[in-house]
């Protein structure tokens, strides 16, 4: 229930910015409020929602997954479709990528339509109780909705972005009235509903954390495996200097964050830290 009041609270706050922009926006082109708040929310409703609808598509195909058959990896089926038992969902595909550092995520635009994906590396170097921590993990997010959630903030923040930029570019064009104070908004709002987006995405993490252990009812397995997962991700960033394959766009989705190198501050960051998720699991026992 905290996870859900804590996000709440941001999507407020960011439909606070929204309309404290667009405001600005009006002040600054001597346009209506409505007109501006409006128009942007629409723009970012269309692009976040076909994102919403068919990204899962996107994402398995950019990182190769492979849906695979109960006869190809009876396993991982048994293990997925035991946790989906628990949680009472709906068994969701299931698809293997062939990346050999181990880490997973969850994609689908609900429940009936979810996809569990781990990488070949988590398949060969997680024991069957790691995977099945981590598993829970990403079953928590489909549990949880959270791809909704990220969809609803991303249309948010999205819209406040758009009336930056329409702002930024109207300071060559049309009436502009409010002075430095107003331009100093529209250019610092976008900044602070980045922030706050990212504030929901970790709390997200947080939620499906708390969630996965009780779904899988081991709490240090997904801390064991958590440790595991941070340990080869540094590895292989050090091997490959920020050359990693993939889209930083897509981070919030993988249980560890594969992209840290793109995140310029905490504050921007998609994940919190493992070293703190792996406290907060330890507490649950």
């Amino acid at each position: 229930m905290g996870f859900m009041l804590r996000t709440f609270g941001l999507l407020s706050i960011l439909t606070v910015l929204l309309v404290a922009i667009g405001y600005v926006l009006g002040l600054w082109l001597g346009v209506s409020v409505t007109y501006t708040v409006t128009g942007a929310f629409a723009l970012a409703m269309v692009i976040n929602l076909f994102s919403y609808w068919y990204s899962h598509k996107w994402v398995l195909k950019m990182y190769k997954a492979k849906i695979v058959d109960e006869s190809e990896d009876p396993k991982l089926h048994e293990i997925v479709g035991r946790l989906a038992s628990r949680a009472n969902l709906p068994k969701p595909q299931v698809a293997v990528t062939p990346d050999e550092t181990p880490n997973a995520f969850a994609t689908g635009r609900n429940p009936s339509h979810a996809v569990i994906a781990v990488t070949k590396g988590a398949r060969n170097l997680l024991s069957e109780r790691e995977l099945e921590g981590v598993l829970g993990h990403e079953m928590a997010h489909i549990k949880n909705r959270d791809m909704l959630v990220n969809t609803m903030a991303a249309m948010i923040a999205g819209a406040i972005a758009y009336i930056g930029i329409a702002g930024r570019f109207g300071i060559f064009f049309g009436r502009r009235r409010g002075g430095l104070l107003a331009l100093l908004a529209l250019i610092f709002m976008p900044i602070a509903a980045m922030m706050v987006r990212m504030a929901i995405s970790r709390t997200r993490e947080f939620g499906a954390d708390e969630e996965g252990a009780n779904i899988s009812g081991e709490p240090l397995a997904l801390a064991d495996g958590l440790r595991k997962i941070e340990s080869a991700v540094k590895h292989k960033q050090a091997l490959q200097k920020g050359q990693e394959e993939g889209n930083p766009a897509t981070s919030h989705l993988f249980i560890v964050n594969p992209f840290r190198g793109a995140d310029l501050t905490r504050l921007f960051s998609t994940h919190p830290s493992t070293e703190e998720r792996v406290q907060r699991l330890e507490k649950m026992v």
